[in-house]
């Protein structure tokens, strides 16, 4: 035996045997067993209880009121997520605004939208008539052109999809906003250095790239306004929550009723997530690591050898250096 091969043998037996032991998350699989139990226990109680009337809720479900509400939902959340994000993005781009006026008048209308409450917004246009009992049409501060009857105007279709098309337009603001700052000021620049307006730039440049940051809270905002359409049942307009809730006005079966309301909100819900899903994929391509290619770590060969399609580094003729003393 040599002297090497008698030294590490040495140091092999003076060495503690240090063994791999697997961590045992004892807390994780208790948590998983309380939660496994919690739910088989509330299913075991949603299909035991006879009062949850699971005959009715198969009855009422796909029932013509029902869907009718359902749709007007759908309608109702369509249009008024369309109008708040086209004005979250005028929001947005005002707030950036250099004039001063602009960027105050946006704060301004930021503030309001999002410091009263929802509910209290939808009251007000309903009743916008005891305001201003008559919309007039004309010169400012001159002749008058058009009268209409503020009634006959702002109906409970109207007045939700203006209570919640202008809410959400202050809040698609802020986001929009967000995504826009998020682009680093080089790619503005650059865009105006080949002689691009600044409205070509915010088209072509900017939010293209500001989509990736915008879309996730986009469809989480789509997601609340399908929630907050339940919230016109009080200014009467027939959505899907109100419909539910006149026919258990009449045959008093609220509880199965309202599982009739949470299944197709969940429904509607599970499409819309699905449908973000795809959108954000869309919009994240060229900004994610391609699947099944990690780059190489430093230190390995990956990363020291040149690939066959690099060439070379060409010897040079310069003298090698010797290290000073």
């Amino acid at each position: 035996m040599t002297q090497v091969a008698a030294v590490a043998e040495r140091r092999r037996n003076e060495e503690p045997d240090l063994r791999v032991v697997p961590a045992r998350f004892v807390g994780r699989w208790v948590a998983a067993v309380a939660v496994v139990g919690i739910l088989a226990m509330a299913i075991y109680a949603m299909f035991t209880n006879e009062r949850f009337h699971w005959d009715v809720v198969g009855e009422y479900l796909f029932a013509a009121p029902v869907l009718s509400g359902l749709a007007k939902t759908l309608m109702l959340t369509g249009v008024s997520m369309l109008i708040g994000v086209l004005l979250g993005i005028v929001v947005a781009v005002c707030r950036l605004s250099s004039n001063p006026i602009l960027s105050s008048a946006a704060w301004a209308y930021s503030w309001f939208f999002r410091g009263t409450p929802l509910m209290v917004q939808l009251l007000f246009w309903f009743f916008l008539a005891a305001l201003i009992p008559t919309i007039v049409l004309g010169v400012p501060f001159g002749p008058e052109l058009l009268s209409i009857d503020t009634n006959s105007v702002i109906s409970p279709f109207t007045a939700a999809l203006l209570g919640l098309s202008l809410n959400e337009g202050a809040y698609m603001g802020e986001i929009v906003r967000s995504g826009i700052r998020a682009i680093p000021p080089g790619q503005t620049e650059a865009a105006k250095a080949i002689g691009m307006s600044r409205l070509q730039t915010m088209r072509r440049v900017v939010l293209p790239q500001a989509m990736r940051v915008i879309i996730p809270p986009t469809g989480n905002e789509t997601i609340g306004m399908l929630k907050y359409t339940s919230l016109v049942i009080v200014i009467g307009y027939s959505e899907l929550l109100t419909s539910v809730s006149i026919i258990y006005s009449r045959n008093f079966q609220t509880i199965p009723l309202l599982i009739v309301a949470a299944i197709w909100y969940l429904a509607v819900t599970a499409v819309f997530s699905v449908g973000q899903h795809f959108i954000e994929r869309h919009f994240e391509r060229g900004f994610t690591p391609m699947k099944g290619k990690k780059p190489p770590t430093p230190g390995t060969a990956a990363a020291v050898v040149p690939s066959a399609a690099e060439p070379a580094a060409a010897p040079t003729n310069e003298p090698e250096l010797e290290p000073t003393k």
